[in-house]
């Protein structure tokens, strides 16, 4: 069976999360006729999860439209690169890092983010003997107002119990060539975003060259707006598609 000629979605999550964030976007994408596919992130470090999405993109069929959530877009940075099949980026709250920057700069660089003061330290075992390394968690106490405020205090409760800690190699190792510099990107903007910081977000995606779209919410606006995150993807794969000669027809 020939490849696809459109592209496929694939939605990449970021930290302290998981897969089911997308569930709205991959709703509204799949009701206007578009693949989509969420890819599921380690979360243990830069080199690790990039090499394990840079596979996964690289055995869907056909081009791919890579987007990343948060700590997902430092790595679509770098998987995108490896992969070969991707054609266009977009990031939503998200990171995009140049070769050699490491995100716990990026983060101490921001003035609107606060997740530094809401983080819990543990360690996990690395598999190699005894050797352990550091991960980090939100506070459940501080998740509401640092990571969802735009949720409820009950859904924010939920989500803090089911967050994903993500190891401290995230945050330190560096980054290698970012695919933003040889590909067309897309931005959203949570102009509420205490996670990841409005103002660094911006700053990265303006450094970047991309189109960007701001919305209000938080830093999990792609949870509760996911029409106006579907919105942006849908231009993206329409101008990704135009430049590949193939077009693409949505419904909304």
């Amino acid at each position: 069976m020939s490849a696809p000629t459109t592209p496929t979605v694939a939605l990449v999550h970021g930290a302290f999360a998981d897969s089911s964030g997308w569930n709205g976007v991959i709703r509204r994408l799949t009701a206007a006729g578009v693949r989509a596919q969420a890819v599921s992130n380690p979360l243990r470090g830069i080199a690790a999860d990039s090499a394990y999405v840079a596979g996964a993109l690289a055995q869907l069929p056909g081009p791919v439209l890579a987007v990343g959530h948060s700590y997902g877009g430092a790595i679509i940075t770098n998987a995108a690169v490896r992969a070969g099949n991707v054609v266009g980026l977009v990031y939503v709250a998200a990171f995009a890092p140049d070769e050699g920057e490491k995100l716990i700069e990026i983060e101490n660089g921001s003035t609107d983010s606060v997740l530094n003061t809401a983080l819990v330290e543990r360690q996990y075992p690395t598999g190699q003997g005894t050797e352990t390394a550091t991960e980090f968690s939100i506070d459940p106490a501080k998740f509401h107002a640092a990571f969802a405020s735009d949720v409820s205090p009950e859904e924010a409760a939920l989500m803090a119990a089911t967050q994903r800690p993500v190891s401290a190699f995230g945050f330190v190792e560096p980054n290698g060539p970012p695919a933003w510099k040889t590909l067309p990107c897309w931005a959203v903007v949570a102009t509420g975003d205490k996670a990841a910081g409005s103002d660094v977000v911006r700053s990265m995606a303006q450094r970047a060259g991309m189109t960007i779209t701001e919305i209000e919410g938080s830093h999990v606006a792609f949870i509760t707006n996911p029409k106006a995150v579907a919105d942006v993807i849908l231009q993206a794969l329409e101008a990704v598609s135009t430049t590949a000669g193939a077009g693409v027809h949505t419904t909304v």
